[in-house]
């Protein structure tokens, strides 16, 4: 839900190379119903935590979604899962 500015920043900031997609209206969020509604600092709707994994037609092949917004896979899972879809 970050506007395209912070996400832009938040990536130079750590250092990434690849690109982070923003949604500030919410359009994707609400379709995959990752709203987080009244969960932010200042009861703000935010982003409930989803990770998904694409092949290169665009299929997603692995998802892992929480309601926990403090729960994240660790990096070695994604990477068994994406590993797994070879």
């Amino acid at each position: 839900m970050d506007s395209p500015e912070q996400s832009r920043d938040l990536s130079a900031k750590a250092g990434y190379t690849f690109t982070f997609l923003s949604d500030p209206k919410a359009e994707a969020i609400r379709r995959y119903d990752l709203v987080h509604a009244g969960a932010g600092d200042k009861g703000q709707d935010i982003a409930r935590p989803a990770e998904f994994l694409l092949d290169s037609s665009g299929t997603v092949r692995w998802v892992n979604l929480t309601e926990n917004y403090w729960m994240r896979p660790r990096p070695e899972q994604i990477l068994e899962a994406a590993q797994a879809l070879r």
